[in-house]
Parts: C-alpha cells; sequence; structure tokens
C-alpha cells in the first residue's frame, strides 16, 4: 500500500506547481497578434488561449512551415467573437507535454493576401533563444515572408491581361515545347546569348482537388504544367544546400504542383536560397520596397553541428524559379537550384547554370564560355528528379519583360 501511493503523492505536488499562462488572441482595434508572442513553459504547465475580436484560430505548425498546419497538431478551429464583445471571451487550454518547442499560428485567411499567419500572427512555447536558427524571430519571419509572396501574387494576377473567350482551351496534354520558334537575344552581361523567353497566353481554368473546385489563371505557352495540386495539403520536397562540403543543392532542381513545399536544409558552412532570375542567376531579384523577392539569409552553421536549420516557400503555381546561393562565389561556382525548369526546352537548368558559371564565374573548362546553352531534354544527373519534362511556365509576369518572373512562392524556415 505504501508504494502504490507514492505515484499520488508525486502527482499532486506536479498538479500544485503546474503554472497557467493566459496569452491573448487578438486584441483591440482587430490587431493581428498573440500576446504574448512566446512563453516558457515546463511539463505540466498549461496555456490558455483568450479569443478577441474577430475571429481567430490557435493552431500548431512546424517551424519549417510555419502557416500549415503539422499533421495530428491541435486546432481550436474558428472561434468568431463580435466586434463588440468586451468579457466572456472563448477559450483554449493546450497542456505541455514535454519541453519541445510548440508553434502555432492563426489559420484565418489562409493561402490568401489577407492571411493572418501572413501578417505575423504567430506564437511559440519553448522556442529557442534570439541567435538560434530556430529562434521565435527567424520562425516569425518566415511567417511574414510568406504573407509578401501572397501579396505579390495577388497583385501579379490581378495586373495580368483580361481573360476572353477566345483563350487557348485547357487541356491536359499540353504539346511539347521545342525551339523552333525561340528567339535568341544577347545578355547584358558578358555578351553570353541564352534563349528569350517564349510567349505567353493567359488561360483561366476549373481545378478539382478531393472535395474542393475552384477558378483559376494563370500564363501558359506549350509544355506549361497541369496546375492542379496533388493533393489540398500538397507535397513536400526536401533540398539540402551544401551537404557534405558540396557547393551546389541536391538535388539541383526539383519539379512541384501548387501548393507543394521546398523544405531547404542547410548544412555547414554558410549558404542562402535566394531568388533571382534567368538571365541574371547571380542576382537577387528585388521588390520594390528594396528587399529581395525570396531569401533565406545566409544560415552558417558550424563544421560539427547536427542542428540543421531549415527554410520553406510553397509553391503557388508551377512558373520556373530560379535559386542561387550568395555567399561570395559560389554562384559562379555552379551552386544554383531551380522549381520546374523546362528540360526539354534551351532554358533548362543545365543552361541556368551554365550561364552563372559563364557570366560570374569558370565554366567545366576552367575559362569563359562564349558558347549558348544545350539545348537538352534530358534530366540533370545531380538533380535526383525523375520528373523533367514539360512541367514549367513563366506565368503571367512574363510578358511584363525578361527578368521579371514571379515568384510565386511563400517562405518558411
Amino acid at each position: 500500500m505504501f508504494f502504490r501511493a507514492i505515484p499520488l503523492v508525486f502527482a499532486a505536488v506536479a498538479a500544485v506547481n503546474a503554472a497557467v499562462y493566459d496569452v491573448t488572441v487578438g486584441g483591440p482595434n482587430g490587431t493581428l497578434t498573440f500576446t504574448p508572442e512566446a512563453l516558457s513553459a515546463n511539463v505540466g504547465d498549461q496555456v490558455v488561449f483568450h479569443f478577441h475580436p474577430k475571429n481567430h484560430t490557435v493552431t500548431q505548425s512546424s517551424f519549417a512551415n510555419p502557416c500549415g498546419q503539422e499533421p495530428g497538431g491541435f486546432n481550436s478551429g474558428f472561434m468568431p467573437v463580435a466586434a463588440n464583445q468586451t468579457d466572456n471571451f472563448p477559450t483554449y487550454t493546450i497542456t505541455v507535454n514535454d519541453t519541445k518547442p510548440i508553434w502555432v499560428f492563426c489559420d484565418q485567411a489562409a493561402d490568401t493576401p489577407n492571411s493572418h499567419c501572413g501578417a505575423g500572427m504567430v506564437f511559440s512555447v519553448n522556442c529557442p533563444s534570439d541567435g538560434s536558427p530556430n529562434s521565435f524571430t527567424n520562425f516569425k519571419k518566415s511567417a511574414l515572408a510568406i504573407g509578401q509572396q501572397l501579396k505579390a501574387s495577388a497583385s501579379a494576377a490581378s495586373a495580368a491581361p483580361a481573360y476572353t473567350t477566345a483563350a487557348p482551351a485547357y487541356t491536359t496534354a499540353a504539346p511539347a515545347y521545342t525551339d523552333t520558334s525561340v528567339q535568341w537575344t544577347t545578355a547584358a552581361e558578358g555578351g553570353y546569348t541564352y534563349a528569350a523567353a517564349p510567349s505567353v497566353s493567359t488561360v483561366t481554368v476549373t481545378v478539382t482537388v478531393q472535395e474542393s473546385t475552384w477558378t483559376t489563371t494563370y500564363g501558359s505557352y506549350p509544355g506549361s504544367a497541369d496546375p492542379t495540386p496533388v493533393s489540398l495539403e500538397g507535397q513536400t520536397h526536401e533540398v539540402d544546400v551544401g551537404l557534405n562540403g558540396t557547393l551546389e543543392y541536391s538535388p539541383s532542381f526539383v519539379m512541384a504542383q501548387p501548393r507543394d513545399k521546398i523544405v531547404f536544409k542547410f548544412h555547414p558552412k554558410n549558404h542562402t536560397a535566394t531568388q533571382s532570375a534567368f538571365a541574371s542567376p547571380c542576382k537577387p531579384i528585388i521588390n520594390a520596397d528594396g528587399t529581395p523577392a525570396l531569401d533565406s539569409g545566409f544560415m552558417p552553421v558550424a563544421a560539427n553541428s547536427t542542428d540543421i536549420p531549415t527554410w520553406t516557400i510553397t509553391v503557388n503555381d508551377t512558373n520556373p524559379l530560379w535559386f542561387f546561393c550568395g555567399q561570395t562565389g559560389h554562384c559562379g561556382k555552379g551552386m544554383v537550384f531551380a522549381v520546374n525548369p523546362v528540360q526539354s526546352s534551351a532554358r533548362n537548368f543545365s543552361a541556368f547554370q551554365t550561364l552563372a558559371q559563364v557570366v560570374n564565374g569558370t565554366n567545366s573548362t576552367g575559362a569563359a564560355s562564349t558558347n549558348t546553352p544545350t539545348n537538352s531534354s534530358s534530366s540533370n544527373p545531380a538533380s535526383g528528379s525523375s520528373t523533367v519534362n514539360g512541367a514549367d511556365r513563366f506565368g503571367i509576369n512574363a510578358a511584363l519583360g525578361l527578368g521579371s518572373v514571379l515568384a510565386a512562392v511563400a517562405f518558411v524556415l
């Protein structure tokens, strides 16, 4: 009897010592914040979320995907609160079961320019301190980057040419892309030549995935991929950055559908994943406010570190996206990456990598080259990708000028 009583005593002590933390969700004047944004708690402690106007959620996510629900994670569901309500706010409580970080976001207006998560409405329990790769500051930065890309995508779509009934009909069997109509243009850097962007037409189609149906408008040319996601959640593609000390992304390109996630995993020493354009492979695309369009920032990792920081983007369409490492000299050595390059066209991944080496470094022979990129319809040996045929389009923004490729994606870790 004595030994059976001991656990009960300890349980009683734990219950007495457990703390309760109150967190405000939303706030006066419709602020999109959790207050406080982060806290430290012990096992057994409880966090009580108090919902203020207008309508928010408390949804568990991950550092790698701040604005997406963690599979099997908790979710309060939407908690609508009238604008004039001043007390008796609805609550939702979680219990801290271990000391691992807990990442939370508001799921209101997900995947739209009005995303609450994209406005920085995120929260964490037991997150690493600032200065750590997985700090709350970096978590919030990733969420804000997602919001910026959602707004940029919507802005580009609103500026697209109006759809007319004369637009080409959408079919899943798009004709293979060829170079017979491609004009060649001279790059501003180094006198190197590369294929011009193909002509783009605007297409509106109805997409059905599982139980959901919606209409999407996108820029299309022969070889454009089907804009239908594989699922409502999408797939996750992992990309190693600088694995085993190499100056490369592995795989060097991926073929992704809308809603897919691309998780960059940073290995020693110090690299970035920074968006560029095909015509300027080693220069970041800069937004109107002077910030890079998509940029992980430098991710320093010690040689003996087992903590691998990550950064995630969400693909919103099948436009080709081009990236490079911003570390001095790495891009010129061919450290570049692509999403949805047209492998059967002159604007394939190999041509992009060659352009980076020739204009900003050396080619494989160690000397600058003036030859045009070769047209290849086979997969890149280093890519690790088995799907390389015709899944590419430059999007509506391609019609606005060479090098202005829209990166319709969203940030994370």
